[in-house]
């Protein structure tokens, strides 16, 4: 496979890629980490969702995503969807050696430290649950935590379209959530990007006792300390500039990601 000849520029933005929206949590970690940093967004909303799509659907589309910022001068890659990541990553390292390119997981590791043998459900998109990368995550910590997948197709839906408060939204959870007995409930991984906007609903379903893990601050110090390893932090003393773009084209998308980043923060 032959590589891409990147020029090294500190200057140039990391580029943070989704399948939607859901990615903006791991922006707003990210321009936590780093705020000097300048980022550029890609949400692929005309596509969405991943998780319900082939690997090969998932994994076309990142490669060509991918290969797109960096012909445009991206100096580093976030991958921060689950099923992405899950699909394409380790392909595009191979593709991309010398470039900072860094994926995104589901938050077991805290989950399962947080107690003595907890009960921790990991919700996710069907396809992240398949996959073997999964499925490698969680038997590292199957002696450690009683571990449940639990898939959520269709719930994504509701944060690509603006909907992270809703009485809709609320009884979709219910749902999900109705097969488990809630006191027992230790933990629970929000194991998509989109997930960390509906804490507060997930969180009032379950009660104050259940603790919620996501991936995105921990994306974001991986991100740093690969960026600083490749000597391309920017020297930049003020803020960085957030571009945001999506597949949809759509002035409301857009205005959407900015909501949704500026809520987080």
């Amino acid at each position: 496979m032959q590589e891409m000849t990147i020029e090294h520029n500190n200057e140039a933005p990391i580029a943070v890629f989704d399948s939607g929206v859901g990615g903006i949590s791991v922006l707003r970690a990210l321009l936590k980490e780093m705020p000097n940093e300048n980022y550029w967004y890609y949400g692929d909303s005309k596509n969405a969702p991943y998780g319900t799509k082939s690997l090969e659907e998932v994994r076309g589309l990142t490669i060509a995503h991918v290969d797109h910022f960096l012909a445009e001068g991206a100096k580093g890659i976030v991958v921060a969807c689950n099923t992405a990541t899950s699909a394409a990553v380790r392909i595009l390292r191979q593709k991309y050696p010398n470039v900072p390119i860094i994926g995104i997981e589901p938050a077991l590791k805290p989950a399962v430290y947080s107690k003595n043998h907890p009960n921790v459900i990991v919700m996710a998109t069907p396809m992240t649950i398949r996959e073997e990368k999964f499925h490698n995550l969680m038997e590292r910590y199957m002696d450690m935590a009683n571990i449940i997948p639990m898939p959520c197709p269709g719930l994504m839906e509701y944060i690509e379209h603006g909907d992270i408060k809703s009485r809709e939204l609320e009884q979709f959870l219910e749902k999900l959530f109705e097969p488990f007995e809630k006191k027992k409930i230790d933990a629970v991984v929000l194991g998509c990007t989109h997930y960390p906007f509906i804490s507060e609903e997930i969180q009032k379903i379950l009660g104050e006792n259940v603790m919620l893990f996501e991936g995105g601050p921990g994306t974001a110090r991986e991100t740093k300390r690969r960026i600083e390893a490749a000597g391309l932090r920017s020297t930049k003393k003020g803020l960085g500039e957030v571009r945001i773009e999506n597949s949809l084209q759509s002035e409301e998308q857009i205005a959407l990601c900015r909501s949704l980043l500026y809520m987080l923060k």
